[in-house]
């Protein structure tokens, strides 16, 4: 009888353990880096448990708000104090070289080169991120083209030279340092203030996050050739993934996946509409309309952007990025610089 009696009781526990509400804690994007954070990634979150019919609890922090340097993001996954994080690529790449990998300057200036470059080289990410913070990575999407803002009016990359930029990663600094500027690296947030004082002279971001930041009230001219896309991410602390049943697991991973590709075409409307806000163009539908000048592109920044990646990413990138993962550079020439004729 007393067995009996534990054997239920036993089962009994197994079961309410089993129908426990799963909750996640979910670390976004800063709160006022834009439209990407705000209408698509807050509201997948904090409705994930209806999209998907998991039987989880989410609560969701931007990473300004949490008061966590964004550039923390990996070490927080591999500490376990968040479940899921938003990570910005350019930022944690510090920590793992790989990340940057998938979006080197010059190697993705279109939306088209980017999505193709980044799901060859993902699969070697996500490698990197398992073994090093026991982090799964579900999908990378793009902030957008990363193009010039600049308080000085200039007309092309050589007017760049003797300027102070701000730039988002190590990449971008050495393509500036090529052009005899300086990168200086600081956070978003800081940004516009900096460039209405002469802390920096240009910085580079979106259009659609340089609207939201209110940068053209502190610059005249924008310079609209794309360096890059500034991939972000989502992964997952891979011991709160196995919290989950192998069928959830697929659910969840299947929602974040939708909600990536839905990104990624956000994004490309968010240029458009944000480019033709900011130089005073209509229709501007989802940002403040500004004045700002836009000369035009020329072959000649095209062509210095295209061969930065041979010239000047890739081989700086690779030497770091091998210093920590010896078949870094190898994996990265048989899938995307085959693509590019690297």
């Amino acid at each position: 009888m007393l067995r009996t009696l534990l054997v239920t009781a036993c089962s009994f526990l197994a079961t309410a353990a089993a129908a426990e509400t799963v909750t996640l804690r979910v670390l976004g994007q800063p709160s006022g880096s834009g439209l990407i954070a705000q209408q698509k990634e807050q509201p997948f979150f904090e409705t994930l448990a209806e999209r998907t019919g998991l039987d989880i609890k989410v609560e969701y922090l931007p990473v300004d708000v949490a008061g966590i340097p964004d550039t923390d993001g990996l070490r927080i996954l591999k500490s376990g104090l968040f479940d899921i994080v938003s990570i910005r690529g350019p930022q944690v790449s510090r920590d793992e070289p790989a990340v940057l990998g998938l979006d080197l300057i010059g190697m993705n200036t279109s939306y088209e080169a980017g999505k193709k470059h980044v799901a060859a080289f993902l699969p070697y990410v996500d490698q990197r991120l398992q073994k090093q913070f026991n982090a799964k990575l579900f999908g990378m999407w793009p902030a957008g083209p990363q193009v010039i803002f600049c308080k000085p009016e200039v007309g092309s990359l050589a007017d760049l030279h003797d300027l102070k930029i701000r730039v988002g990663d190590q990449s971008a600094a050495n393509f500036v340092a090529k052009l005899g500027a300086t990168g200086i690296s600081m956070p978003f947030g800081e940004v516009q203030q900096s460039l209405a004082r002469g802390v920096v002279d240009c910085a580079i971001t979106g259009p659609s996050s340089a609207n939201t930041g209110g940068w053209p009230e502190a610059t005249t001219t924008v310079l609209p050739v794309a360096l890059q896309l500034a991939m972000n991410g989502y992964a997952m602390n891979t011991k709160s993934l196995q919290k989950l049943s192998p069928e959830d697991q697929a659910k969840l991973e299947a929602a974040i996946g939708e909600l990536t590709a839905e990104i990624w075409t956000f994004s490309e409307e968010l240029y458009e509409d944000a480019m033709r806000c900011n130089t005073g163009e209509q229709p501007c539908e989802r940002g403040t309309l500004y004045k700002l000048k836009a000369p035009p592109v020329s072959e000649a920044d095209l062509k210095l952007v295209a061969d930065a990646v041979g010239e000047v990413s890739l081989p700086i990138w690779a030497k770091q990025c091998n210093a920590v993962a010896p078949d870094c550079e190898a994996a990265w020439r048989a899938s995307v610089g085959a693509d590019l004729g690297l």
